[in-house]
C-alpha cells in the first residue's frame, strides 16, 4: 500500500515532468526556426512557450513537498508567468510596428506554428487529465494554459500565410492579437487558480 499523499505527489510530478520535456522541445525547436525566420509573431509564440514550460518548476516543487499551499502558491506563479511573458510578446510587437522587418523561410516559420501547437496540445491533454484526475486547480490552470497556447501557434502559422500573400503588417498585427489572448489567458487562469477546478 502506497501513502495516498505520495501516490499523489509522484502522479503531479510525473505529469508536471513530462508536460514540462513536451513544450521545452518545442520551444527549442522553434527558437531555431525564429532565428531563420525573424517573425514576431513566431517570437511572441516562443516567448510564452517558454514562459509556460517554466511554470512547472514551481508546480513541480509544490507536489514534491506535498504542499497545498505551495501548490496554491505555484497557481499564482503560473498566472504572474503568463503575464510577463504578455508583456514582453507586447513589446517585441510594438517595436516590430515601428522598426519593421522583411521576413524570410516563411515555409519553416508555419512549421515553427505547428510544432507549437502539437507541442502545447500534447502538454495539455497531459496537465488537464492529470489535474482533475489529482483535484488540482493549479494544474488544470496550467492546462487550459497550454491549450489555449496551441490556438496561439496557430496565429505563427496564419502569420506566415498573410506574408506569403503580400501582407507585411501581418506579422505585427498577428503578434498583437496573441498578445491579447495571452493576457486573456491570463484572466482566465487566475480564475481558475483563485476558485477551484473550472
Amino acid at each position: 500500500m502506497v501513502d495516498p499523499a505520495i501516490a499523489r505527489s509522484r502522479d503531479g510530478i510525473r505529469a508536471v515532468a513530462v508536460s514540462l520535456a513536451v513544450l521545452a522541445t518545442a520551444a527549442a525547436a522553434q527558437t531555431a526556426i525564429f532565428v531563420a525566420s525573424g517573425s514576431v509573431a513566431l517570437l511572441a509564440d516562443v516567448i510564452h512557450n517558454y514562459g509556460d514550460a517554466l511554470t512547472a518548476l514551481p508546480l513541480g516543487v509544490a507536489f514534491f513537498l506535498r504542499s497545498a499551499r505551495g501548490e496554491r502558491m505555484a497557481g499564482i506563479a503560473v498566472v504572474l508567468a503568463i503575464a510577463v511573458s504578455g508583456c514582453v510578446a507586447l513589446y517585441e510587437t510594438v517595436e516590430r510596428f515601428i522598426h519593421p522587418e522583411h521576413l524570410s523561410h516563411l515555409g519553416l516559420l508555419a512549421l515553427a506554428g505547428v510544432v507549437g501547437f502539437a507541442g502545447n496540445e500534447i502538454a495539455a491533454r497531459y496537465r488537464l487529465r492529470a489535474g482533475r484526475r489529482l483535484k488540482s486547480p493549479a494544474l488544470v490552470a496550467d492546462g487550459q494554459h497550454a491549450r489555449a497556447d496551441g490556438l496561439v501557434s496557430l496565429g505563427v502559422v496564419a502569420s506566415a500565410g498573410f506574408v506569403a500573400l503580400g501582407a507585411r503588417l501581418a506579422d505585427p498585427l498577428i503578434g498583437l492579437a496573441i498578445t491579447a489572448l495571452i493576457l486573456r489567458i491570463t484572466w482566465q487562469s487566475w480564475r481558475t487558480v483563485t476558485g477551484g477546478i473550472a
